[in-house]
């Protein structure tokens, strides 16, 4: 029995393992009509190539790069940009890679993923030159917008849903998926992490870096979040220098956020980023124009 059990827990373990890092490859189409958007493709330091749409705006408006979640691509964040773009602003929304269209065989929970976030924030400094730039970032996003070697070059930063490390996230999820015996299967799956994707669990930590930070952001979480409690969340905050909001979603799940609230998400969203890029202090961007690799692909 117990050569059994044994065998059932690690056979459990690959299969979560498994589907827990899985890539989520998905053909996108045509960029929607109505934004002019035009598709782009580049290069990033994670080793894939990314695909995404880039939304032009009105000069001197702001820039925004949309991060998605896990197992999500851009089209996820399409809603986001339609508000973004109807308020003038010039929005990035790449896949991240092994999502949508990007290349890669997995995920890594924000590791390469910060590497595909600093292309994307670069190439935008590109695209749309001398505005200043926010980030939102969702989940997996969010992670990504954080664990970078270095600071994410944007101007402001909104963070949805984001973990503190993956010991919790690995272990609130699979105690919301099996139950009790999901808080047992956890550290099984995290120390599977680095045999199978080349990523360390110390190097998924967003509470040990998110100090580092120097840009002001708004965080937000949902009140029933199972994946990432509220204590979990509010334990992030704490860790972010000044100046820094905290929206508590009220009701809401490890969800899309927009989705659950689009009117109070404009609101709050949107007078975030009017202070953080709409000020004379930001008439241009504080980060330079550098670093970003080879160029683009872009086509109508």
């Amino acid at each position: 029995m117990v050569l059994s059990s044994s065998l059932g827990v690690l056979t459990s373990c690959g299969v979560v393992t498994r589907a827990f890092t899985a890539g989520s490859p998905h053909a996108i189409g045509p960029a929607p009509a109505g934004l002019g958007a035009v598709e782009v493709e580049f290069p990033s330091h994670s080793g894939s190539r990314l695909r995404g749409w880039f939304v032009p705006g009105r000069p001197g408006k702001g820039a925004v790069l949309l991060l998605h979640g896990v197992h999500a691509n851009r089209l996820a964040m399409l809603p986001r940009a339609k508000f973004l773009h109807a308020l003038g602003y010039a929005v990035l929304m790449p896949d991240f890679r092994a999502h949508g269209e990007s290349s890669g065989n997995h995920t890594t929970f924000g590791a390469l993923e910060a590497r595909d976030a600093h292309a994307a924030a670069c190439l935008l400094h590109t695209l749309a030159p001398d505005e200043p730039v926010a980030a939102i970032g969702v989940s997996l996003g969010g992670a990504a917008a954080i664990l970078g070697q270095k600071p994410l070059p944007v101007d402001a930063l909104v963070l949805e849903s984001v973990y503190p490390t993956i010991d919790q996230a690995a272990k609130n999820r699979l105690r919301a998926w099996f139950g009790p015996i999901g808080s047992w299967l956890a550290p099984s799956l995290v120390r599977s992490l680095e045999p199978t994707v080349g990523v360390s669990p110390a190097e998924l930590r967003p509470i040990d870096r998110i100090a580092e930070v120097k840009v002001p952001v708004l965080m937000a979480a949902g009140s029933a979040d199972p994946y990432t409690p509220m204590d979990e969340s509010k334990a992030l905050f704490e860790r972010l220098a000044q100046p820094k909001e905290f929206w508590a979603v009220d009701g809401a799940a490890h969800e899309d956020l927009y989705d659950y609230a689009p009117a109070e998400y404009q609101r709050r969203v949107g007078a975030f980023l009017q202070r953080t890029l709409g000020g004379a202090s930001h008439a241009v961007s504080v980060v330079p124009v550098t670093g970003c690799g080879d160029p683009a692909r872009i086509s109508p």
